[in-house]
């Protein structure tokens, strides 16, 4: 694999990079981490570049500084949405990753899985519930799995067990979105395939002892495993590979990315959902199948600034 990426390996000449991070949305503290990891891989390869931590409400003060092109390192919303693309595109100023109108695509749960169900990807059924109005009839059976459209990191997300608990579950979602995704709860084990640059890196196999891949799981908990090789057959994890890579480009998702997935107890695949920004601390999931490919950090840094 790690033959099949080509590395970038002298830094960029004359050109000033911003690291935008940080954010009003959920991952704020998320962000805040991924970005102090890119802006010193940058740094520590003698890249002219500056840390700008966005706020919501102080972008006058990025445009009052000059540079070349903004690496994006914004979780959630505003960041992987299409907000922040759309105001740099405004202002004629290049970025890492996708484009607007796929980073807003990409971070809407609902608009991904219509997209992905146009072309025939593995999915778990489902139904849209919002705010205020009768919940459409589920014709899958339980457990659930209820989700806001709009967050990232397993904010929100419930596994509802019995139908008493829908509406609760339903309150928290609504707590984010006024729209809420209900799914059919697959059983199984969780694998995440990273995307660079039109490659699929090696899979990650993710076990945690929660009840699923929470927030919790994710960045406080240290009993949270991460299994390199992903303990697939050749055939399957090619599968897989193959599937993530075209729910990317299904969604006109650009650079980088993370597509995740669960395999019930048959081995049979379902996409959970795709992240345009995923994590860059040194612990994150991207990282990790960059290094199993042969890229260190600072590789794999470049190789999203400079595509």
């Amino acid at each position: 694999m790690a033959n099949t990426i080509k590395q970038h390996t002298q830094p960029l000449k004359g050109q000033k990079i911003a690291v935008l991070m940080g954010g009003n949305s959920a991952e704020r503290e998320i962000s805040l981490n991924s970005g102090n990891a890119v802006y010193e891989a940058l740094k520590n390869q003698g890249i002219n570049c500056f840390k700008f931590d966005w706020q919501g409400d102080n972008l006058d003060q990025l445009w009052q500084q000059e540079f070349d092109k903004a690496f994006i390192v914004l979780h959630g919303r505003g960041g992987e949405d299409g907000y922040i693309q759309q105001q740099l595109e405004n202002h004629q100023l290049t970025y890492t990753g996708s484009n607007t109108n796929a980073s807003e695509q990409c971070m809407n749960k609902a608009t991904t899985k219509t997209i992905w169900a146009q072309h025939s990807l593995p999915l778990s059924p489902s139904i849209l519930a919002k705010m205020g109005s009768d919940i459409p009839e589920i014709d899958f059976p339980l457990p659930w799995a209820v989700k806001p459209i709009l967050e990232g990191s397993s904010i929100g997300i419930s596994k509802v067990n019995n139908i008493d608990a829908l509406e609760e579950a339903l309150t928290l979602a609504f707590k984010y979105d006024n729209t809420a995704l209900i799914e059919q709860w697959i059983e199984g084990n969780e694998y995440t395939v990273s995307i660079l640059n039109g490659k699929a890196l090696p899979i990650i196999q993710i076990k945690t002892e929660r009840k699923f891949y929470d927030y919790e799981s994710k960045y406080h908990s240290n009993n949270t495993q991460y299994l390199h090789p992903c303990g697939l057959s050749n055939a399957d994890e090619q599968q897989l590979q193959t599937i993530a890579l075209q729910a990317f480009t299904v969604m006109n998702a650009k650079t980088w990315g993370r597509v995740d997935f669960i395999l019930d107890k048959n081995n049979t695949p379902y996409l959970l959902e795709i992240n345009t920004v995923p994590g860059m601390t040194s612990h994150s999931l991207v990282p990790m199948a960059a290094k199993m490919a042969g890229l260190s950090f600072n590789q794999l840094v470049l190789e999203i600034l400079n595509d």
